[in-house]
């Protein structure tokens, strides 16, 4: 009798927080569908901030309604929440893999600290109505007020290098374009082996020195130019990017595109010094301007993916460059 006891209890608590979450996740949906609609981002200090912790105390909350589960149960509740979340963005929003993984190091937290919170407070509150109703209000509230306070700006720059063998003079046609790249080229790398990425087809420099155009093609369709404006004959070349058809884009994550609202990649570049016994270092940059609630996070990120498409560059460089010192 005990035992069926146990088991009765068990069964509800999982009811009250499977339906906790089902609305959790209804209201988050919501919201990301309306600052879809009236901010054209989810890049919001109400998304990625406010909302985690509101739905990690609410559903906290209604899992335990007479307030006497124990502690371990709201260490658990947030990460069933986020599994059920990330369900959610893949089956629902259809969001890609990018956008979910910089996703969760955030989320996860601020949901375990609306669940501690409700846990700390559980047993004072009179009104549970009223404290399930602010916590969802909260967001709401904060969508109201963000649109007066500017995101924070700044400008980041990636930068990898390598050594390889040649002189820059033999190595600079590479760093003009390589128009053949071939699959099996380049470097293994999460981003582009792992999350999927696409990577690179070929460029190709159209014209000389300043004001020159260097077209890229990468996988997916994705393509972009890159227009010249710093030249100096084996030593460096230096672009701005021009994104045109972001479509291939949108593939790999509609969210982070290179021109978006959030996310702008300004500047690349090459540049290329002599070394001893006839090799030379290349070093490959580029600068974006990013404007997020939480641009230092972002920016390790920004190292990660980045700095993988940069290797994978830097490797296809040196691979060419041995072939020809083979020759």
């Amino acid at each position: 009798m005990e035992d069926q006891d146990r088991n009765t209890d068990w069964a509800r608590a999982a009811i009250r927080i499977a339906g906790a979450i089902a609305v959790a996740l209804a209201f988050s949906i919501s919201v990301y569908a309306l600052l879809e609609v009236t901010r054209s981002s989810v890049v919001t200090f109400s998304f990625l901030l406010v909302l985690p912790v509101a739905v990690g105390a609410f559903v906290s909350f209604v899992a335990d309604p007479l307030g006497t589960r124990r502690f371990k149960s709201y260490l658990w509740i947030p990460f069933w929440l986020m599994l059920a979340v990330v369900a959610a963005s893949l089956l629902v929003l259809h969001e890609g893999v990018i956008c979910i993984l910089m996703l969760l190091p955030i989320w996860a937290p601020l949901m375990l600290a609306g669940s501690l919170a409700t846990w700390r407070i559980r047993k004072s509150l009179d009104a549970p109505k009223t404290y399930c109703s602010a916590l969802l209000a909260l967001p709401l509230l904060a969508m109201q007020v963000e649109p007066s306070v500017p995101l924070p700006q700044d400008r980041m720059t990636v930068t990898r290098s390598i050594v390889v063998p040649g002189s820059p003079e033999a190595i600079w046609p590479l760093l003009e374009g390589i128009p053949d790249v071939r699959p099996d080229e380049g470097r293994w790398n999460f981003t582009q082996d792992v999350i999927g990425v696409p990577r690179p087809q070929g460029a190709r420099l159209i014209g000389k020195g300043i004001g020159a155009i260097r077209t890229a093609r990468w996988g997916n369709r994705v393509s972009f130019s890159e227009v010249i404006d710093e030249w100096q004959q084996g030593e460096r070349i230096g672009w701005r990017f021009v994104f045109g058809d972001t479509d291939g884009w949108r593939y790999t994550d509609r969210h982070l595109l290179p021109d978006g609202p959030n996310l702008h990649i300004e500047r690349g570049g090459y540049r290329i010094e002599p070394l001893d016994r006839g090799h030379s270092r290349v070093t490959l940059h580029t600068t974006y301007r990013m404007a997020t609630p939480v641009n230092g996070y972002a920016a390790l990120w920004g190292e990660v993916f980045l700095g993988d498409l940069e290797e994978n560059l830097l490797g296809l460089v040196d691979q060419r460059a041995r072939q020809l010192e083979s020759r």
